[in-house]
């Protein structure tokens, strides 16, 4: 697939290039050609070598900002089907009581479908790649594959689910794939006994491989963990080897100063989640300090039952006003710094080097933003990048592109299934298996 995008801005998120206005050229899933400040159609064409005839699409921006997609660095897909349905409880009553009694009733087609309608949501945010961790790993596969969508796959190895082989199996599989691709990791130190963890560990140390896990993400997991162990969990899991070859730990909320310098030595990224965190009564992480000490940063949604929306532009707005907040500080973690976490932090967090920024050879994962909503008015090019994190929503994603391929467009979805369909069988499975037994119970 050929497509031509021009008369648009470009914001490529590399260091120190500003906005400007040219035009974009993709073939086979990469960008082919950027070309700066191309204002008529015969020089783009000129410059470029062809003519009109050489392109499947041509897409007048209409000066409009195309920029990288949103990476959400942290999710659970098939957990749409909990929506609004396990609200307003604290973490471990809301897992015990709510999250695991459900999910051991899913099948691997109810996983499937449910993952479809994720995939809807995250293509109307401008989201273009997750990391995502969850169970029946095969059907979530097929559903990204069959949709076009880019996942990363995060292992979820603990003492329930999964096992040392299937994580190395996977692995070894899924890192052959075009638009999916593994990292080694397992649910959180608090449901994995010290035997699977030296497993993992044995696993980063076999392929020299970073290694992903929730951590910290409640007091009360953090005091567990130090009795049990005599450590925090960032120091426990690093005693054991798991994060030699660095990693990413999700939420990060309760940390001890050694926490810091372990992560920092490490290179551990930190996926913040601020949405879940506020809903869950988890707390605020120390973002502004991770950046201040070196730590690098990323942004993820979690799933959808403890968001409960897969919506990139509310977590940057949260991360930064939650830090200012946090900080007593106005000026802490800036609209460019929060943008950076949404997009190249997260594609370096995930192992997407090749879909980090706009350059010719990466990978055409990218968004185009409608400059022409109210939201984005009065419209100044040094505004856009703030207008984006402070007051951007989902009605300014134009199109979502991954791949080479528009798979959403002014609000109509190419994903090789109709939405009605998707909407049918996500209402199909929660109304055999979780809505009845919920509310029978009370627990709204």
């Amino acid at each position: 697939m050929r497509i031509r995008i021009y008369n648009v801005r470009i914001l490529t998120m590399e260091e120190n290039v500003p906005i400007f206005r040219g035009e974009i050229q993709i073939e086979d899933g990469r960008i082919r050609c950027i070309i700066k400040n191309a204002k008529e159609n015969e020089i783009a064409l000129s410059e470029s070598g062809g003519s009109f005839s050489l392109w499947d699409r041509e897409i007048d921006g209409e000066g409009n900002l195309v920029m990288p997609g949103f990476k959400d660095a942290h999710t659970h897909s098939p957990m749409t089907f909990l929506r609004s349905l396990a609200d307003d409880l604290p973490l471990q009553s809301w897992l015990q009581t709510v999250v695991f009694p459900a999910e051991a009733k899913l099948t691997k087609e109810d996983v499937y479908w449910l993952t479809l309608l994720a995939v809807m949501e995250y293509l109307t945010s401008g989201i273009t790649a997750v990391f995502d961790m969850y169970f029946h790993r095969e059907s979530v596969a097929r559903a990204m594959k069959d949709s076009g969508f880019r996942t990363v796959f995060c292992g979820a190895l603990n003492d329930f689910t999964e096992s040392a082989g299937e994580i190395e199996r996977d692995y070894e599989r899924y890192n052959q794939e075009e638009l999916l691709s593994f990292r080694l990791g397992f649910h959180a130190e608090y449901t994995t006994g010290i035997e699977r963890l030296k497993q993992v560990a044995a696993l980063a140390e076999k392929y020299k491989a970073p290694v992903y896990t929730h951590l910290a993400e409640t007091k009360a997991e953090v005091e567990s963990c130090k009795a049990r162990n005599g450590m925090t969990p960032l120091a426990y899991l690093d005693s054991l080897g798991i994060f030699r070859y660095g990693g990413g730990a999700f939420h990060m909320v309760h940390l001890e100063d050694e926490d810091f310098s372990i992560a920092k030595k490490r290179g551990i990224f930190c996926v913040t989640n601020p949405a879940s965190n506020l809903k869950l009564a988890s707390g605020v992480a120390p973002v502004a300090e991770m950046m201040r000490r070196g730590i690098p940063v990323a942004i993820g949604t979690d799933g959808p039952a403890s968001n409960n929306c897969l919506d990139m532009f509310r977590e940057m707005f949260l991360t930064t006003g939650l830090q200012k907040v946090r900080q007593e500080d106005a000026t802490a973690v800036p609209a460019w710094e929060v943008l950076k976490m949404a997009t190249v932090n997260a594609a370096t967090a995930m192992g997407l080097s090749d879909a980090d920024v706009l350059q010719e050879g990466k990978r055409a994962d990218l968004i185009m933003i409608d400059l022409a909503q109210p939201n984005m008015h009065p419209l100044y090019e040094e505004s856009i990048i703030r207008n984006l994190v402070y007051s951007g929503s989902k009605q300014n994603v134009k199109f979502t592109m991954v791949n080479g391929r528009i798979l959403y467009e002014d609000g109509k979805f190419h994903i090789g299934t109709d939405k009605e369909v998707i909407y049918h069988m996500a209402r199909e499975v929660l109304d055999r298996t979780i809505r009845c037994n919920i509310l029978e119970k009370g627990i709204n």
